[in-house]
């Protein structure tokens, strides 16, 4: 049986490098899991209770909720700003968590890994993920963690695919999470 993880990432900039962590996930997930990047997190609307109705959802956030719906776990890529979580992932947790006690993430398995520039690479941010994410019926693996930090010097003339600490953190991390997802379903 295949696990398959979708992968959001909560910085929407072409160069980010918690997007090149994701690419490191995408490249090195080991036989036998999926995972797949989740491209469209600009296109959903701020959550509104007004526009979360049946027959008129918007289609961003439709689609969103549907491929979440299709895979094992999630595995979100938190950058930091301002020491919290990215507005762009807190709202996709948010859609994701409706109707309440079914949303989407409702039993999905979740970890939370990323890189910032701070020394701490992010962890506040991770927290405030894990947090959202649990408030909102997700099963966050709360000890699966990867904060990096000094993104900014640690990757500026190196792509994270080429850091083999970071690779090997990236494959631990989702050996856990799909492990988990696995036995979950």
């Amino acid at each position: 049986m295949s696990v398959r993880i979708l992968a959001l990432v909560g910085s929407l900039r072409a160069g980010s490098h918690n997007r090149q962590l994701a690419e490191v996930a995408l490249k090195h997930a080991p036989d036998g899991v999926e995972i797949e990047l989740y491209e469209g997190l600009a296109e959903i609307p701020f959550y509104n209770e007004d526009l979360d109705v049946e027959g008129t959802l918007p289609e961003p956030a439709a689609r969103l909720r549907a491929a979440v719906r299709e895979v094992d776990a999630l595995l979100l890529f938190s950058p930091e700003y301002n020491g919290t979580i990215p507005a762009v992932l807190k709202n996709a947790i948010d859609w994701l968590s409706r109707p309440h006690g079914e949303g989407a993430v409702t039993g999905k398995t979740v970890a939370v890994i990323g890189t910032s520039y701070g020394q701490y690479g992010g962890v506040w941010a991770q927290d405030e993920a894990r947090k959202a994410a649990r408030i909102a019926g997700a099963a966050v693996l709360e000890d699966v963690k990867l904060s990096i930090p000094g993104s900014v010097v640690r990757f500026a003339d190196t792509h994270p695919i080429d850091d083999a600490e970071v690779v090997s953190g990236v494959i631990e991390v989702i050996e856990r999470l799909s492990s988990t997802a696995a036995t979950a379903a």
